[in-house]
Order: structure tokens, then sequence, then C-alpha cells
């Protein structure tokens, strides 16, 4: 299969060797074998190859290369199952599937009409209802149905249109023509994937898309985000209108496509937590107050939209948000109530209101369609079902499982609530395996978007999604997968970008993406879960290497760190002791009541092998388990799901590495037989996650903008380094572990400071020496100078009195920056070195334990007050704290 001409051959030889597909359509081949045209000029255009490859070879790399590009990117899909939801990554097929001009051009005619008319069956069905009156549309189909928003009747949208976006999904038949299977009017899922697709695909065979004319769909995207824009600007009061997404949230199916195609259209991606609904307006939560909203892209059922009017156990909603749509206050994409023109029973109707409507017979035909609740209709099919598919007329359940004569009787019970449906031979289109093609079952998704003049437009091209074995289903829920969708066009290429022209003053400004108090506290909690695993590490390592080195550390020493990690999460609440802590056995602990000497006394080497099997635990924590132990795997865990939230604000390498954190640790502490990991396991799985850690703290200090998000993330950071700094001083000193040789090294290296203390202090570990290193020393990141310092810096930077919770009520600089800089010591730590002058080791001692205990308390009452000036309005269950 050389192909070093580059003609195609190889691939043409291919493609005749795969095997026909009966009596469907073959989107590849014409009736005598031959590839169609365009398949047969794609096969040209293949660039020629080096010596010794083969065709298979060169797409077997780039079916890799599209493979490794999605890995990078983190394209995921999250799948529904028994078992919950599992993110799974975006499964993209290397050839596109390819539809040639005058197919295109009847689609598009056929789509269009079809658009316009659900437009207007909305327009009638929240207003006038003559298709009711007339008997053109039984009232059943519309009252039954959840979608129907009774609380809109007689409300017409603002900016007048009910739909702005709609997707169709279509296939072709076994005689080559294109037939409606579905419509999606309420919240049009796909056109993130599409646009990813579209761009890893493309990268594939540049040439071959640049020379067979493949349309562009970069206008389809803008002619959208003017669908919204124009009427929003109505409700602005002359400024930029402020524009958002509103998704279901992080464990939504297509939540990865909705913070892409947020991030594209430069949209904010809200919540429903995020938004509020005050005087008949909708507002958006920040971190500096509430901020109007004009329009709104939505990714949220109709019925969860709104707790007040219609689904009452909706966490996902907008209180308030039908009243804000009957004020005219939002403009909606789509309205509220469209859910109702997606029951497959409407199908059967359509014809009937095209001529009413529009005067016009519809263009497209649709699936033979016959909705049971008519006498007529289910007598004249009841008995012929084996060919056809019953799917449910209303969405509870979904049903679209082939129905037999011994169904018959279940669908009498309730006939309205089923709709039959005949069944289409799906054309089989193209996908490449291994060595050779693999012809399989396409449905083709197309979006027709509202064009602002009153007409429609189709986006050209699509999703299509195909099944990976002749019988199984195309759905990404069911294990489909997608395809590119090339529409080959005769006349010009459009070469739209998504931002034409030049922007405003205004405009510029209205990019700056304001910052939600929901996301604010995420990016609070990402900084912290960071600092605070980076510093669970380091204890473990030291922990678990002190009890390597056969008991010859002292005995403060052993119960410091025994202490350190039951504060911590290490462990276990039974396998520790120390300050704070109920009764249990440490390393080197004494139970509580012993005496430590006579008969009384723990045997060490027990002591510290329990301790270890415990500290092993907590490591390799799992499931259930994993909510228990608040130790690495928790914490580990809670980064997944807080970056997760985050997925449009980090790049894709931090995303990706802090999904990949927790999965590879947690592989590499495969358990021994006695349930634990092994030690040779633990401390490079350790190693290589501190390893990560500061990749990870190098992407948050150096790879993100200076904004105010990162601000907070930064506080986050600083504040729980501060809390765990101060604690591990507390405790050495507390257990007098700071007076051995062994203790200062295990400090210095708990506090990031072991090669600045040998080079600054050679020879020396006297208590003054730590003092001033890891207290006062400003210039040391880690030392507590250091971190207030800092932390003064960026308190003083948030938003002031206007903010959140401001008030002038106590004071100009109430809730503001200042109040909050005043929560700490005025400068330093509140003393210099020389206030220490003539203090002996037990007096300084005791001093810097209090100043740790001291600033340990600030530390954790400035986290709280952040979070209750700048998150209090961020709905939803409050980040675990285990301070």
């Amino acid at each position: 299969m050389s192909d070093e001409a580059g003609d195609g051959t190889a691939f043409i030889e291919i493609a005749t060797g795969s095997a026909p597909p009966g009596d469907a359509w073959d989107e590849l081949r014409a009736s005598d074998g031959s590839l169609r045209p365009a398949w047969a000029r794609f096969a040209a255009l293949l660039p020629p190859l080096p010596p010794g490859v083969d065709r298979a070879e060169d797409l077997n790399r780039r079916r890799r290369l599209l493979s490794e590009q999605i890995q990078r990117d983190g394209v995921t899909h999250n799948v529904f199952g028994v078992e919950g939801v599992a993110s799974r990554p975006w499964s993209l097929e290397l050839l596109p599937l390819i539809i040639e001009p005058a197919d295109w051009a009847g689609i598009e005619a056929g789509l269009t009409q079809r658009a316009a008319l659900l437009e207007a069956m909305l327009a009638d069905l929240y207003g006038p209802r003559r298709l009711l009156a007339e008997g053109l549309l039984p009232p059943a189909l519309v009252f039954r149905h959840p979608g129907y928003a009774r609380p809109l009747q007689g409300v017409r949208p603002a900016g007048g249109r009910h739909l702005l976006i709609i997707a169709f999904d279509l296939a072709r038949g076994p005689e080559g023509g294109w037939w409606l299977v579905a419509q999606r009017t309420q919240v049009p899922a796909g056109l993130g994937y599409v646009l990813h697709n579209r761009l890893l695909v493309m990268a594939q065979f540049p040439e071959a898309f640049r020379e067979l004319r493949v349309q562009h769909i970069a206008s389809g995207y803008r002619r959208l985000l003017q669908a919204i824009e124009g009427p929003a600007r109505g409700l602005a009061e002359g400024q930029p209108p402020r524009l958002v997404l509103l998704t279901a949230g992080p464990y939504s199916e297509t939540w990865y496509e909705q913070a892409y195609l947020a991030r594209y259209l430069g949209l904010t991606l809200v919540e429903g937590g995020d938004l509020q609904v005050r005087d008949e307006r909708l507002w958006l939560k920040t971190v500096e107050g509430l901020e109007p909203v004009h329009g709104l892209l939505r990714r949220v059922d109709d019925d969860w939209c709104d707790p007040l009017e219609l689904r009452p156990d909706s966490a996902l909603g907008v209180p308030g948000l039908v009243q804000a749509v009957r004020a005219g206050q939002v403009v909606m994409a789509n309205a509220l109530g469209s859910a109702v023109l997606e029951s497959p029973a409407i199908l059967g109707f359509l014809p009937a209101i095209a001529r009413r409507l529009l005067d016009q017979e519809l263009l497209l035909p649709a699936l033979p369609t016959w909705w049971c609740g008519e006498p007529a209709a289910w007598a004249a099919v009841k008995d012929q079902l084996d060919d056809k598919r019953a799917r449910g007329t209303f969405p509870q359940g979904g049903r679209t499982s082939p129905v037999f004569a011994a169904d018959a009787a279940r669908i009498g019970l309730d006939p309205d609530a089923w709709t039959i449906q005949g069944r289409l031979r799906l054309s089989r289109t193209p996908l490449w395996r291994g060595r050779g093609l693999r012809l399989r079952p396409a449905l083709v998704r197309v979006y027709a978007v509202a064009d602002g003049q009153g007409g429609w437009q189709l986006l050209p091209g699509g999703m299509t999604r195909v099944a990976r074995r002749e019988e199984a289903s195309v759905s990404m829920q069911r294990g489909g997968t997608s395809l590119d969708t090339w529409v080959l066009t005769a006349g010009t290429v459009d070469a739209l970008s998504l931002l034409p022209g030049k922007l405003s003053v205004d405009e510029v400004r209205q990019r700056r993406r304001p910052l939600s108090s929901r996301m604010g506290e995420n990016l609070f909690w990402l900084g912290r879960y960071t600092e605070r695993t980076e510093q669970q590490v380091r204890l473990a390592r030291a922990t678990l290497l002190l009890i390597a080195d056969d008991g010859a550390a002292s005995d403060p020493l052993l119960a410091a760190l025994s202490t350190l990690g039951a504060r911590a999460g290490l462990v276990g609440s039974g396998a520790g002791s120390g300050v704070g802590m109920g009764p249990g056995v440490g390393i080197g602990a004494v139970p509580e009541g012993a005496s430590g000497v006579g008969d009384g006394e723990p045997d060490p080497e027990r002591v510290s092998r329990d301790y270890a099997q415990a500290l092993l635990r907590g490591l390799a924590a799992r499931g259930a388990e994993v909510g228990l132990i608040p130790g690495i795997p928790f914490n580990l865990q809670a980064l997944e799901r807080v970056s997760l939230a985050l997925r449009d604000r980090l790049s894709t390498e931090h995303w990706s590495l802090m999904q990949r954190m927790r999965v590879i640790f947690s592989r590499s502490l495969t358990p021994a037989e006695e349930g634990l990991p092994v030690m040779a396991k633990v401390l490079p799985a350790l190693d290589r996650l501190a390893v990560q850690l500061a990749a990870a703290t190098g992407a948050q200090s150096d790879r993100m903008t200076r904004d105010l998000g990162w601000r907070l993330l930064i506080l986050g950071r600083l504040l729980e380094r501060l809390v765990g700094l101060t604690q591990s001083l507390e405790v050495f000193l507390a257990a007098g572990a700071q007076a051995s040789t062994a203790g200062v090294a295990h400090l210095l290296e708990l506090f990031d400071s072991t090669i600045t203390f040998r080079a600054r202090y050679q020879g020396h570990e006297d208590l003054l020496a730590l003092a001033d290193l890891l207290v006062l020393d400003d210039t040391n990141p880690r030392a507590f100078a250091g971190v207030l310092r800092r932390l003064r810096t960026e308190l003083s930077k948030l938003p002031g009195a206007g903010g959140v919770t401001g008030s002038a009520a106590n004071g100009a600089d109430e809730g503001g920056p200042t109040s909050l800089v005043a929560r700490l010591p005025a400068a330093g730590v509140g003393i210099t070195l020389e206030d220490l002058r003539d203090v002996d080791d037990v007096a300084l001692a005791s001093f810097l334990g209090d100043l740790a205990r001291d600033l340990r308390e600030r530390a954790l009452s400035l986290a709280e007050e952040i979070g209750h000036r700048y998150f209090a309005l961020a709905d939803g269950p409050a980040q675990v704290q285990h301070t």
C-alpha cells in the first residue's frame, strides 16, 4: 500500500477493500464500487509519503496524533451510569463526513424552512393558540408536556424571538435522500465539540481541507453571538451588554464543550447559583458586587431553570428567572418553554401546520410518525410494530427501544405517552481502523442560527455521530464516536473571523470578565488545597524517612511528627497523640496516663510500626475512606474537583495536571497482600507528587493573569501556608523537638529552608538562628514575616467598601481591604531581632510558641472573613476546611 506519488492510489485500494453496507447508502463509494467524487478528490490530495512508509502507517500516525491532541487539550464528556458520573476522553475519528454542495443546498432549504416553522409555532402556542383551537395540534401534546411553561403564556420574549438556535438530527436513507430524525429546541448541545473537532481534523488534512473548498464555520458562531447581543443592547442602557452562558455545572454531560464555547465566544460561564434576580432584573454575583446580565445562552433544561415557578426541587436554576423573562429584562437563547417542540409526536403534525402557518409544503421529510394518542393513528400501526421504533412522547424515561407486537397492550394502557416512528437504515460512513476502513451508521446534527433579520442560516457543518460497531448506538453516552463534518461549496469560502473589525474602548472594557463569587471561592480554595497538599507531602516524607531510620530519632521529634501527622489528617484520629488530639498511639508518644517509665513504658518499635501502618493506610486511602481521612488522597480529590469547576479559567496544562495527580498517585501505591503499599513505592510516589505540585505552583505563580481571581488564589495559598508553618513551629517547640540535630533538620525541611540555613549559619543550630530565618526574615517566602509581607500586599488590593458586603455603618473602610490588613501585625511579625536580645532559649521557645499560635488564629480568622465578604453570595456547599 505504498503511495509515494501522492495520488491517493493506496487509499483507494484500502477503500475498495472495505465491506459493502448492504441496503444502506454508502457515503464512500458509488454503486459501481468507485469512490464518490469528493472522496476521490480527498484521496488524490493526500500528501506524498516518504520512502518505506505506506498509506496505512501514515493514517495510523495521524489518528494517533489526533488522540494525543485530545488528551493534551483535556477534551472530555461525562457519561452517566449506575455508579454515577464518569469523565471520559472525547472520541473523534480521523476521517470527516463529506457533504457535497448539492446535498447541502437541499438540507439548507429544508431546515431553514423548518426553523421558521418552529418559531411561528412557539409564537402561536404562547400567544393566540390558533393551532390548538383549529385542531392542528392536540392539546394533550402541549399541556401534558413538562416543557410547556404555563407561567409564560402570553409573554413575548425580549427581542421578539423564542428561538435563536435549533439543532436538527439528520440521516441519509438508503436511496440517498436526507430525513429529519429529531429536533432540539431548548438547549441544543455540541457547538463546542463541533469547533474543536474542526480544528483537530483540519490540522491533519490541511491540503484537502483547502482544495476541497470546505466551508468555514466561524461566521455561524459570530451570528449566534450577534443574535443574543443585538436585542440585549436595548436592555443595557447604552452600555455594552453583559452576556453569560448558563451551565448545569461540572457534572453535566457536555461540561467541557460548554466551557470551551464560553471561552471562544467571550461569555462568562455561570451556574445558577452565580445569578440572582432583583427588581425583575437578572444580576451576576461577583466578588465586587452585583453586575447586570442582559443576555443568556442557556444550557440548562427548561424545567430546571427556576425553582419558584417551574421545578421546585431544582438546585440548578435561578429563583425569579421566569419573572425577569416576563418583565422582558433578559434575552435568552432559547426562550423558556421551547422544550415542548422536542416531542417526537410533533413531527407527525408539522406538514399540516406548515400549510397553515407558512402556506408551504415541507421541503425536507421527517421519519414517518404516528402519535398513539390519536385513536386512528394507533389503530393503523399497532399491528405493524416489528419494523418500527417506539419513543416516549414526553421526556420522562426517554424510551427509544424497539417495540414488538407483545408490547402493544402496554402502549394501549397510556397511548398518549407513546409515539411510533418508522425505522431508517442509516447511511454508512468510513472510519479508519488499523489497516483498513470500516463503514458504520452515521447521524448528523446540524445547527440553524437566527440571522437577526427574521431569517435563519445553517452552520455549514455540524457534529456527526457514528456507531463504533455495525449494530451499536450512535449516542456518545452509549459508546458512539464523532466525526468532523465537511460541507463543500461551489462558491466563495467564508473567511470571516470570530472577531472582525476593531473593538471600541467600551467593548475592550467589557471583555474583562467579572469574577463571580463562586469562581472566586474556587480559586481561593485551589490555592489552599495546593499549599495544604504540598505541606502534607513534606510531612509524610519526613515522617516515613524517620521511621525507616531504625529509631535513631529522639522521642520529642517522634512525638512532634506524630502530632503534626494527626493534625494534618495524614492518619486517623486513633493513630496519633499530641497537642489538641485525643488519646491514641503515635510514633514515640506516651499513651495518656502512662508515666513513660517502668511497666507503663510502651515498646517504641511497636509504636513506630503501628503509626507507620496508619500513615500508609491514610496515603493509600480509596473510595469512601478518602472522606474519612482528610490527608493527601482527600486533598488531591479536592484539587481535582475544584479545578474541574475552573475549567474555563485554567490553562490546559494546569488543568490536566490537576486532573492527573490523584490518579497517578493512587496507581503508584498498589497495595501489598496485607492491604498496605510498600515503602519502596511510597517514597518515589511522594517525590513524584512533590514535583507535580511544584509545577502546579509554578503555573499559579507565573502563568496566570494577575487579576482579582489570581489574587484570591494567592491569598488562599498564603493563608494556608501561614496556618501550616505556624502549626509546625508551635508543635515542635511544645515537644522540645528543636533541641536535637535531627529535630532542626526536620523543622527546616518542613519550612523548605535547609539550604539557606546551612549556608547562613554553618555549624550552628541555635534557636535564635531558627527564629531569625523561619520567623523574622521577610525575604524568606516561607518565614512568618515573608508570608505576612505578601499577605499585606495582596490584601490591600482587594475590592474595598464598594464590594459585596461593604458597609459604611461602622466606619469608612468597614468591609474594605484596610480592615483586613489591620488583622495582621502592623509590620513584620510584631517583633524584631533586637527584641530577642538577652532572651534565653526557654523563654524564647515559649515566646515563639505563643507567637505562632497567635498568627495561626489570625490566619484562620482572615480566611473566614474573606469568605464572608467576597464569597457570601456564592451558593452551594462550602469547601471542607479540616484545619
